[in-house]
């Protein structure tokens, strides 16, 4: 191998070490067996056992020894060369995968800018930066349109094992991608002077988001929403206009909180049984249809944030309520009118005694 050669191998081998932090005595190991199996590849037959290999790390000369006898094959320099070359770019490529790998294992649970680059069947491939990630088909908005190049925000939720090694998972249903939002556009909730306690959501359609700040001064619902209302206009913008969103503040008082989390609706009154985790709530007429919502979601999405069941009756107006009392009155005066009449009727029947007497006074 000419000089000019070794000297590069050489290079090579010391700059991959130092700015890719490959250990040189692991890649001199991984390009020995590679040149083995070259050999090997050549030599059909051969037990490769009783072969071994030796590299330079100055030079980058490769020989083939069988029980300690130099069978290294003429011009066997430049098949060792190129072999030395691959296994040195392979390491390269399998070192960088790790390390990104590992710096995306500590961003796991926040969120980060992507792009769809492909579909994968069902699943999306999306570029967010040094990798690429899978979006399976239940991580996505279901009413959510993708195309190529659209730029998304995503959730980085997992890394698992797949066919090419570990892969990284992002969602856009998770309710994580909800909570990094807030925390990147709300500043006191990134700073943690507004804290996030529930999330409700049904991705694409709405959701629920209770917050709270043990720190006066602090309006928690109003930094969300932001000055008319900018900063959580800029959050639905991120899902398209497609997903509502509601933000109530989180009260320790569990009847108070579940009143809030049927927000819109107002002046609602709760019963709780503790026992059953149920929460019987009487709502005003004209409140009722907020109350319920869309389909039943609005209460739908209150039992998730709350952990309860809840039960929704319509409040008597008082005008019914006027009615419903008269109403009883008059069927409890009628009922002791009837009863009265009856006891009457009961004291003009003579006995069957006095009746007796009649009758021989008569001579009958």
């Amino acid at each position: 191998m000419p000089a000019m050669q070794r000297s590069e191998f050489s290079l090579a081998l010391n700059q991959v070490a130092n700015e890719r932090g490959v250990d040189i005595s692991v890649v001199l190991d991984t390009v020995k067996n590679a040149i083995l199996a070259a050999y090997k590849k050549d030599h059909p037959g051969i037990e490769i056992e009783e072969y071994s290999a030796t590299l330079d790390k100055n030079s980058g000369e490769a020989k083939i020894f069988s029980k300690d006898k130099d069978v290294t094959p003429p011009g066997f320099g430049r098949i060792a060369a190129q072999t030395a070359k691959q296994v040195i770019l392979q390491k390269i490529r399998e070192k960088e995968k790790e390390a990104i790998i590992s710096d995306f294992k500590i961003r796991i649970g926040t969120v980060a800018n992507g792009m769809v680059l492909r579909f994968a069947g069902p699943n999306i491939i999306v570029d967010v930066g040094k990798t690429e990630a899978v979006m399976p088909v239940h991580e996505q908005i279901p009413n959510e349109k993708y195309h190529l190049n659209q730029r998304l925000t995503v959730y980085l939720l997992k890394i698992v094992e797949g066919f090419k090694g570990e892969e990284l998972v992002v969602s856009r249903a998770n309710n994580g991608l909800l909570a990094g939002l807030f925390k990147r556009e709300v500043p006191e909730v990134a700073q943690g002077s507004v804290e996030i306690k529930d999330i409700a959501r049904e991705p694409g359609s709405r959701s629920k988001i209770a917050v709270y700040s043990s720190q006066s001064g602090i309006d928690p619902v109003g930094s969300c929403v932001g000055q008319k209302g900018v900063r959580v206009q800029a959050i639905i913008a991120e899902f398209g206009g497609l997903e509502k969103i509601d933000i109530i503040q989180w009260q320790e008082n569990i009847k108070d909180y579940i009143g809030q989390t049927l927000s819109p609706a107002k002046n609602v009154r709760v019963e709780i049984n503790e026992d059953e985790k149920t929460a019987h709530v009487f709502v005003p007429p004209e409140e009722l249809s907020l109350a319920i919502g869309k389909e039943g979601q609005n209460v739908r999405l209150a039992s998730k944030l709350a952990g309860y069941r809840i039960e929704i009756e319509g409040e008597p107006t008082v005008a019914e309520a006027i009615a419903n009392k008269e109403a009883k009155e008059s069927e409890e005066k009628q009922a002791k009118g009837v009863s009265a009449k009856n006891e009457k009727k009961a004291s003009k029947k003579p006995s069957i005694k006095k009746k007796a007497v009649k009758k021989i006074k008569k001579g009958e």
